[in-house]
């Protein structure tokens, strides 16, 4: 059920400025809150993950209105995230290198239900350059960071110096090989 919240003060940040909810946001069962003004880019999004963080963002895309396919080992074909989505896929047996983190498997489930985009979640696939690409290459949008950022927040002297840059302060890097 969404409930309708009015712009007031939510909790504060570490300034104990409040940090304000915009008129016309919505707040899902789970909790979050989702600005309702800002239109949903996507019909359809494959969630490339299993348990808790695929839940989330299968309650995440129906309080946006977006249809919603789960992937599944034979291991968790009666979880929750399966019954929650309005698709789901088998994409293999249970351990993951046989299911969860088959990019060109992943990809072809997107192609043939339709999913516009594809959520990897935590793990598995989120941090991996390679099929942010692959997925730009197939035509399917990768919800999260691009391929460029995985690559250099991967490593953690590029990290540093990026951060750096970015007026971040830090502890210097330590005379080990990075």
């Amino acid at each position: 059920m969404l409930r309708t919240r009015l712009a007031k003060p939510i909790r504060t940040c570490a300034s104990r400025r409040p940090l304000m909810r915009a008129i016309g946001t919505v707040q899902t069962e789970c909790g979050l809150h989702i600005d309702r003004t800002l239109p949903a880019n996507f019909d359809k999004i494959l969630i490339a993950n299993r348990g808790e963080i695929a839940c989330r963002v299968i309650r995440t895309a129906k309080a946006l209105g977006v249809k919603t396919v789960a992937v599944f080992s034979d291991a968790d074909a009666g979880s929750m995230h399966v019954m929650m989505a309005d698709e789901a896929v088998r994409i293999g047996e249970p351990p993951a290198n046989q299911s969860y983190l088959l990019s060109e498997k992943i990809l072809e489930v997107a192609h043939e239900t339709g999913a516009q985009a594809i959520h990897p979640g935590y793990g598995f696939l989120s941090e991996n350059a390679k099929f942010a690409d692959a997925c730009a290459e197939a035509g399917v949008k990768f919800i999260g960071p691009p391929s460029d950022a995985i690559k250099a927040m991967g490593s953690k002297s590029a990290s540093k110096i990026i951060m750096t840059d970015a007026n971040f302060h830090s502890s210097p890097l330590s005379g080990r090989s990075q």
